[in-house]
């Protein structure tokens, strides 16, 4: 691959026709089934279906098919074939529902108007991850330029995985013919941790949410009338969550909820802490003199990646401050948001959970804890040794530095579930959201520059796994 002709037809294509259409993407509130369950009604998903669509039909890309399937009462996917040569298969991956809003934009910035600043663009969901089709696109067209074989593409991008991917696997049942059984998938929902180096995320952490809430009266009443008698129900739910976290030191303490770290997961957690530093921790907007919960950034990648956290992420039965009268509240809600090591078994740790939760509260108080969803973790199988030189390749080529290896506290449910369904298939999952990049909170942005690099970085492995299945086949 002449390096230079791809990378300068990528950064033109992102100039003249991505950062276009991504500015029109970020427009549409198409925000994921579990934040607008009227979603249907409201037509947004399919204005950010038919605007990726169009801008497909608009590329010149041999051997290629579009189709946009629409399953009655689920989330659009959008399914694209593209012809290749030999009898290979990659599957690339990307979604295009976005998170809410959220609160704290800057002045200037808002979710749903793009802004160009400083070479990052701004808004819900270009970098979470709207970008992908674009990306995955170019890089085929980059190879097709230059006349360079790739083995027959399948582009899948869904609209329901910021709700856990729940409409997916009944497309991929439709799709199990077409689809056929990939070698290799591309994955461009993922992290980087820095925007210096193109960088392979080998895990994924699980997550359960559900609703924890605890009762003591029907009705409120007169704090002075009640209190010292009548329980707080804000204590009592205090008290059963210190059964999962120790409050002081953030650590879980249910052990049902934890699992081995691998050696070699905690090798690239040093290694990627020894070129990330303390940009493993400063990439947050802190608080005052606010500190992270170690000072061992190989520990915080290993927090981040291998080992259990809780969130508390809402609550109910709370007036507002300007609300809050003297009354002694009837009961407390609270949103969890637990994370999960890539393999402990999610239903087995949300049994755990419910009996630690429930059994034997303070002062025999109503505590229930209603589960709401689980996502399984991913652990991605070792690399063959083509893949990593590829890799490492493509990030000296257009990085100039080398490759990293590193896991993500975050979930991608579509992982776990191609590692069941394909064994032995390789995984590329990379991404753009970098330090400050912010995706689900105020001022998301995508690094336009890292975005044309990994394009690039794709197209090189793409070409690379035809060259290995060619000579693997001979």
């Amino acid at each position: 691959m002449d390096d230079h002709r791809a990378k300068e037809l990528i950064d033109n294509a992102w100039d003249d026709s991505i950062i276009p259409a991504l500015s029109d993407y970020i427009r549409i509130p198409n925000k994921s089934p579990l934040f607008d369950p009227d979603w249907n009604e409201h037509g947004h998903m399919d204005a950010a279906v038919n605007l990726m669509e169009r801008w497909c039909r608009g590329q010149s890309i041999d051997g290629m098919q579009i189709e946009v399937l629409r399953l009655e009462g689920r989330t659009p996917l959008l399914f694209i074939e593209i012809a290749g040569q030999g009898d290979e298969c990659v599957l690339l991956y990307g979604h295009l529902d976005k998170q809410p809003e959220f609160s704290g934009w800057e002045d200037g910035l808002s979710p749903w108007t793009p802004v160009m600043r400083d070479g990052k663009l701004y808004g819900r969901g270009g970098a979470d991850d709207g970008y992908a089709i674009f990306a995955s696109l170019t890089a085929i067209r980059a190879l097709q330029d230059q006349g360079i074989p790739h083995a027959r593409c399948v582009i899948i991008i869904e609209a329901c995985e910021e709700s856990g991917s729940f409409d997916l696997p009944y497309y991929v049942d439709l799709l199990e013919e077409r689809i056929g059984h990939p070698s290799l998938v591309i994955c461009l929902d993922a992290e980087c941790g820095n925007y210096d180096q193109f960088w392979c995320t080998t895990s994924l952490r699980g997550n359960l949410t559900g609703t924890l809430r605890a009762s003591v009266m029907e009705e409120g009443v007169h704090s002075g009338a009640a209190s010292g008698i009548v329980p707080s129900s804000f204590r009592i739910i205090r008290a059963v969550l210190s059964r999962l976290e120790d409050e002081v030191t953030g650590q879980i303490t249910l052990q049902a909820l934890h699992a081995d770290i691998p050696e070699a997961r905690i090798d690239q957690a040093r290694a990627a802490a020894a070129t990330l530093g303390d940009g493993v921790f400063e990439k947050f907007a802190w608080a005052g003199q606010t500190r992270p919960i170690d000072e061992d950034p190989t520990q915080l990648l290993l927090n981040s990646t291998w080992r259990p956290s809780l969130c508390v992420t809402g609550a109910g039965g709370l007036p507002g401050l300007n609300s809050a009268g003297n009354t002694l509240r009837p009961s407390t809600e609270l949103k969890l948001s637990l994370r999960l090591p890539p393999t402990t078994d999610p239903q087995k740790a949300a049994d755990a959970i419910k009996q630690t939760l429930e059994s034997d509260p303070p002062h025999q108080a109503r505590v229930e804890f209603n589960l709401e969803q689980t996502v399984s973790g991913w652990d991605a199988p070792p690399l063959q040794d083509w893949l990593t030189t590829s890799m490492q390749k493509a990030s000296l080529e257009f990085f100039n530095a080398e490759a990293m290896y590193m896991g993500t506290g975050g979930s991608i449910p579509f992982m776990a579930m191609l590692g069941a369904r394909f064994p032995g298939v390789q995984f590329l999952v990379t991404g753009v959201l970098g330090p400050k990049s912010n995706a689900h909170g105020p001022n998301e942005f995508l690094h336009v520059e890292t975005g044309k690099k990994l394009t690039a970085c794709v197209a090189r492995v793409l070409a690379d796994h035809f060259s290995q299945s060619t000579i693997a086949s001979a």
